[in-house]
């Protein structure tokens, strides 16, 4: 990737992942998307059991179900995208968070611009920062654009390096990354994202590529250096160097 003759900011970028890190997993959203999901697969003509199977390969071999279905079934990712995540009954499962808008009101934006960042539409990815109430605090959004066939999402390179280009940033160790998922995290690790954190709520249950998972974590960081967290307090002292008040 090259990022000559752009306009760069100098500032970090604070990346928050949404899903399962800006709400809690105990929304029950993950098990609510993953019947839906699920049901999908069943409509185009699967069984139950074709249907798990090719939900969890799809997960685990592109980081998103839909990927899988663009690209080998010719699924139309907008039609998946209003049966799944915009059927989701999202102001039932979710209620604004004032502790959450705190933290991030509480960032320093003259040093770091906060963006989000998701493998979700940029329609169910606004939805929920509207009902968080934060919406208004997050500068750039950066989502897989299901207009596109053939739309990139984490972990792909690909994702990573559009969010840059999108943001105008040119040194990777400036950005700052969140997210529930490792490997998302292990993948923006891989390529130089400077400060990435593993969002791990221990004991919940989520649902990833229509299997069940519990979450745990295994001490404060993993063998690559990436920082374990169980609740996003905790970046006010990993990341405090962007909080207001601090000293750089």
């Amino acid at each position: 990737m090259t990022l000559e003759n752009i306009e760069v900011d100098d500032r970090h970028i604070i990346w928050l992942d949404i899903d399962n890190t800006l709400y809690s997993a105990s929304s029950r959203i993950s098990q609510a998307m993953g019947k839906r999901i699920h049901a999908y697969f069943v409509d185009l003509g699967w069984s139950d059991e074709e249907a798990s199977e090719l939900h969890h390969k799809y997960y685990t071999q592109y980081g998103l179900a839909l990927r899988g279905l663009v690209k080998h079934h010719d699924v139309d990712p907008l039609d998946f995208d209003r049966k799944c995540d915009g059927s989701l009954p999202l102001e039932e499962m979710i209620k604004p968070d004032p502790k959450l808008r705190k933290l991030l009101e509480e960032i320093d934006t003259s040093k770091a611009r906060i963006w989000a960042l998701t493998n979700a539409y940029q329609t169910h990815a606004n939805r929920v920062l509207t009902i968080l109430g934060i919406r208004d605090l997050i500068e750039g959004l950066i989502f897989c654009d299901y207009s596109d066939p053939a739309f990139s999402c984490k972990p792909e390179p690909a994702f990573f390096y559009n969010a840059m280009r999108l943001a105008k940033i040119s040194d990777p160790s400036r950005c700052l990354f969140v997210d529930d998922s490792r490997t998302n995290v292990e993948a923006a690790k891989s390529l130089g994202w400077g400060r990435c954190v593993h969002f791990c709520e221990h004991g919940l249950e989520v649902v990833e590529g229509g299997k069940r998972k519990q979450l745990h974590s295994e001490g404060t960081e993993t063998p690559t250096g990436v920082k374990i967290i169980t609740n996003l307090e905790e970046l006010r002292d990993l990341w405090s160097e962007f909080f207001k008040g601090d000293t750089p």
